[in-house]
């Protein structure tokens, strides 16, 4: 964990593009990125399955088995997760855990973590707390659960959702460990971002969701005669086999 903690730097944040399969995988590790996380929503989403129900776990399993082959920190995306969750996939290669509280009770979330790095504390938890996504933030409850997520033992904090910048920063003087921020494109910038103390920030499901835009916006192209961007990955560069570490 020490190596993959070290990448959590103050003025040189951690960009960390999340991944649904070896492939896309593949190729940022060949652009230079040191770690990977996993998308919850694209190996779902991939799989025919929905997000946020532990629908997908065998299949972020298997995944995980298959990215610890590449010379590269790996982060997986456990849901709200569990002890048996996070041992699995630490024993796969993992190196960190994100784990969501779904709003639930702070003091089952901060058990949770506690029990985790019990268990596996070599393990890098990255406690994330609901309370901006997919509804009205609330600082006050934002600092009151980080608090108690990083009194358990989170090796850092993660708020999907926060914009402000006025709200990061008080996230960021809230803790001492490392503050995760969901890059919000039109709303962040990574400058802004490190200049407000960000340490790691997280693409979450947006390159999932992108590939798929230009999956149809490529055959629409080709059905309607317009040109394809002609800088695609090569045949030759995606069929290549795995990188050994």
């Amino acid at each position: 964990m020490r190596d993959f903690a070290a990448l959590h730097r103050t003025g040189d944040p951690l960009v960390l593009p999340n991944v649904w399969d070896v492939a896309s995988a593949r190729l940022l590790v060949d652009a230079g990125f040191p770690a990977l996380g996993t998308t919850s929503l694209g190996v779902a989403a991939a799989n025919g399955l929905p997000d946020g129900v532990h629908a997908a776990d065998a299949h972020t399993l298997r995944l995980t088995q298959s990215l610890a082959t590449l010379p590269v920190h790996v982060t997986v995306d456990i849901e709200t997760g569990s002890v048996d969750a996070a041992v699995a996939v630490a024993a796969a290669g993992a190196v960190g855990v994100n784990m969501e509280d779904a709003m639930g009770p702070v003091t089952t979330h901060a058990a949770l973590i506690r029990s985790v790095k019990r268990e596996v504390p070599h393990l890098f938890v990255n406690a994330r707390t609901d309370t901006h996504w997919q509804r009205p933030g609330d600082l006050a409850e934002t600092l009151h659960r980080i608090r108690r997520y990083t009194d358990a033992g989170a090796d850092a904090v993660f708020v999907p959702g926060l914009a402000g910048p006025a709200d990061i920063a008080a996230v960021v003087a809230a803790v001492d460990v490392p503050v995760n921020v969901l890059f919000l494109p039109g709303r962040h910038t990574v400058a802004a971002l490190t200049d407000l103390g960000v340490r790691r920030i997280s693409t979450g499901s947006l390159l999932f969701r992108a590939a798929l835009a230009a999956t149809v916006e490529a055959a629409l192209a080709v059905r309607d005669g317009r040109p394809v961007r002609a800088d695609l990955p090569s045949y030759a560069q995606v069929n290549t086999g795995p990188h050994p570490r």
